[in-house]
């Protein structure tokens, strides 16, 4: 799979119920053993289970949208342990995993697979075009 985003975030986006810049955006790292991404069908948070969720972010800071692409300041997740991570997922936070919306999936980035040791884990986001992600 390559990194995407998901169908009804897009929808999100394309109908004004999802704000970039002042809506809660959360990542979440996950371990692909335990979960099978669907672009088409998961929507919200409550589609990856428990298991799969190895790490949430606080709120991204300093979020901007530029030509279409979103961004953020560079995301910590601190002292990391459990399964492999193969991939990130990026949501919106309303407080329920199931009213949080997923929007992109993230399985190709430099460090991807990471095998946590208890230390912290950096994401640092692309300063290429496209950012984070590109609608």
């Amino acid at each position: 799979m390559a990194n995407a985003l998901f169908d009804k975030g897009r929808q999100r986006f394309l109908e004004a119920q999802l704000d970039w810049g002042t809506a809660t955006i959360k990542a979440v790292l996950v371990d692909t053993a335990t979960y099978t991404v669907n672009l088409s069908a998961h929507e919200f948070l409550s589609d990856v289970s428990g298991g799969a969720r190895i790490s949430t972010s606080g709120a991204f800071t300093s979020k901007t949208s530029t030509g279409g692409a979103a961004d953020a300041a560079d995301v910590t997740f601190t002292s990391v342990t459990g399964a492999s991570i193969e991939a990130i997922i990026i949501y919106k936070d309303t407080g329920s995993d199931a009213t949080s919306p997923l929007i992109a999936y993230i399985d190709t980035a430099t460090g991807l697979p990471i095998t946590p040791n208890g230390g912290d884990i950096i994401i640092t986001w692309d300063n290429g075009s496209n950012k984070i992600f590109k609608l």
